[in-house]
């Protein structure tokens, strides 16, 4: 009897303790997300120092310093797998060694990080072996809206409770629902990807109803958006206008750094590249173990890229040096600067390398290739692999399909629409579409392409022109073949164009070309074209305009009509980027 009832007794006491004492709770929620691999403070080559995780270490230490590491909450909102060579060496080439990101944000006192879709770009192999090791520190990565196609379950972690000064905190990541669209099906498959509403919050109250959190945070990896529902990547604002419940709505995908304050819900992007961490800040009133009032604010901290946690990189010294060394490998010679600014007046060597080594995979005819890194230069010289960073930025796979000479044209009205916009060059308006307007995800001040540049494809193995004086559908005039043979409307071609685009990225195929389902024009697929470039270059030995550049190879296009054209052009182009 003492027994049962000295157990009665440790259960009331179990009972009563378990509601949250009254008094009044503040806590700080610090964010990242789009890291893309800045973990390292160094540029490898050149002496150079950038914006890294040390750095956020440095701000996030600094606060915790300040008002007690219990009161910080530190998450991620994804896209920690890819943008650096140190990304590329721990995904691809040493994948014996436990993986470095697991093991920084164990160091750095992560929470959980969400699922980005730059990180399942990575691969299976890649985002299950960090999903691992990730879990077996006990930092979920999450993305409850990733579903096993087999039973319907959640593929990774869907939430996370955490208790601080007695207080329950529910964390639910989500990614970005829009993947299907960019990534093939081999790299995803297995799972299916949900809207994010109404799922993230039916999600918040079945979980908010089973554990009673006191605090509740989402991270999604998906741009802001319009908030008109329009833009499935692109959701953030749309959750914040219809959230209840939720007490900080972490968004990313954008690289556009934002905060949205409210009354009952605060909205944080820190941007990209550890340029910002996330602030938001909570205070909680609790009376009679019951929530009766909270306060909310938000704001970004900006990151300095000299103010780093030396105890950090000190540590993190041998992964650093192994890295460094792998990135500076000497790979070729390169015998003019490659200028990736300078595609958005015309031809330039910088994307008519892309086109040589696309039309160099067998049997590509025609090839399909943006300005992925906005403002890069590579300077003429020695090449290390570091440069190939700069070149290619992602881990795109190449792919061939079938197009009618019709689609390529109508693909490259619908890519020079975004790039471009009527003008009668009398004077008025602008040739390149551009807005002034900062674009934070560029680091770009003053004005700013209304469109993303990573989206304006040119063609190689063409000859055709662009008349900027016409409108969309009558712009583009394909004269030939870059051999001189004749280009026909009904004719097929081989195509040559990153996996993104095949996927739908840009829209450009689906909506400028009328193509929707590609995987029945696919004629193969290559692998990541970062590693052709690299094999490309090592094979050539060294790199000559002469040769990747040259007109009987890639063909040539320009705008008209010149030089009006080319004179309107330069301007806007100074516009964005001076003299």
């Amino acid at each position: 009897m003492k027994l049962r009832h000295a157990l009665i007794f440790a259960l009331a006491v179990t009972a009563c303790t378990s509601r949250p004492k009254d008094g009044v709770y503040t806590f700080q929620v610090l964010t990242t997300n789009d890291t893309h691999g800045t973990w390292f403070d160094s540029t490898y080559t050149g002496g150079g120092i950038k914006k890294s995780l040390y750095g956020i270490m440095a701000k996030v230490d600094s606060v915790r310093q300040a008002v007690g590491k219990e009161n910080v909450i530190l998450v991620d909102a994804g896209d920690c797998l890819q943008g650096d060579n140190a990304v590329y060496y721990y995904d691809y080439v040493d994948t014996v060694s436990p993986h470095l990101y697991p093991r920084l944000v164990e160091y750095m006192g992560y929470e959980a990080v969400a699922v980005g879709n730059h990180d399942i770009e990575a691969g299976h192999h890649v985002y299950d072996r960090v999903a691992k090791q990730l879990e077996a520190k006990g930092i979920p990565f999450m993305a409850a809206n990733a579903v096993r196609t087999d039973n319907g379950k959640p593929y990774f972690t869907p939430y996370k409770i955490i208790k601080r000064n007695g207080l329950k905190i529910a964390i639910l990541g989500y990614t970005n629902a829009n993947m299907k669209e960019w990534l093939s099906e081999d790299i995803w498959s297995g799972m299916d990807f949900k809207n994010l509403i109404p799922q993230v919050q039916e999600d918040v109250d079945r979980i908010t109803a089973k554990e009673k959190p006191q605090m509740v945070i989402v991270l999604v990896h998906s741009g802001t958006g319009k908030g008109d529902g329009s833009i499935l990547e692109s959701q953030g604002l749309d959750l914040y206008e219809s959230l209840h419940g939720v007490d900080f709505l972490v968004c990313s995908h954008d690289h556009s750094a934002r905060i949205v304050e409210g009354d009952e819900i605060c909205l944080i992007d820190s941007g990209s590249h550890s340029r910002n961490v996330g602030h938001g800040e909570i205070t909680i009133t609790i009376k009679d173990g019951k929530v009766v009032d909270k306060k909310l604010r938000a704001e970004l901290i900006p990151v300095v890229a000299s103010q780093v946690d030396t105890a950090m990189r000190n540590y993190f010294r041998k992964d650093f040096e192994t890295v460094k060394a792998f990135s500076t490998r000497e790979i070729g010679e390169l015998q003019v600067d490659l200028v990736s600014k300078d595609s958005y007046k015309g031809m330039c060597d910088y994307v008519n390398l892309i086109h040589a080594v696309c039309l160099g995979c067998s049997p590509a005819e025609i090839s399909f290739a943006a300005p992925l890194s906005y403002n890069k230069t590579i300077k003429a010289g020695t090449l290390v692999y570091n440069d190939l960073i700069n070149i290619y930025p992602y881990e795109n796979l190449l792919y061939i399909i079938k197009m009618t000479g019709e689609e390529v044209k109508n693909f490259l009205e619908y890519s020079y629409d975004g790039w471009i916009e009527q003008n009668d060059l009398k004077g008025n308006g602008h040739v390149l579409r551009i807005q002034k307007k900062n674009d934070l995800r560029n680091s770009q001040d003053g004005w700013s392409f209304v469109k993303r540049s990573y989206n304006f494809d040119s063609a190689g193995g063409l000859v055709y022109t662009v008349d900027v004086t016409k409108p969309k559908g009558e712009r583009v005039n394909i004269i030939s073949m870059a051999d001189g043979s004749a280009f026909d409307m009904a004719k097929e071609y081989n195509v040559a164009m990153t996996s993104y685009r095949a996927n739908g990225g840009g829209s450009t195929l689906p909506e400028g070309a009328g193509i929707k389902n590609v995987n029945e024009r696919i004629v193969k697929r290559y692998p990541e074209i970062r590693n052709i470039i690299y094999d490309y270059i090592k094979e050539k030995g060294t790199l000559d305009p002469a040769v990747f550049s040259d007109p009987a190879l890639i063909g040539h296009w320009s705008f008209i009509p010149s030089p009006q054209a080319q004179n309107a052009i330069e301007a806007d182009w100074k516009l964005l980027f001076g003299k």
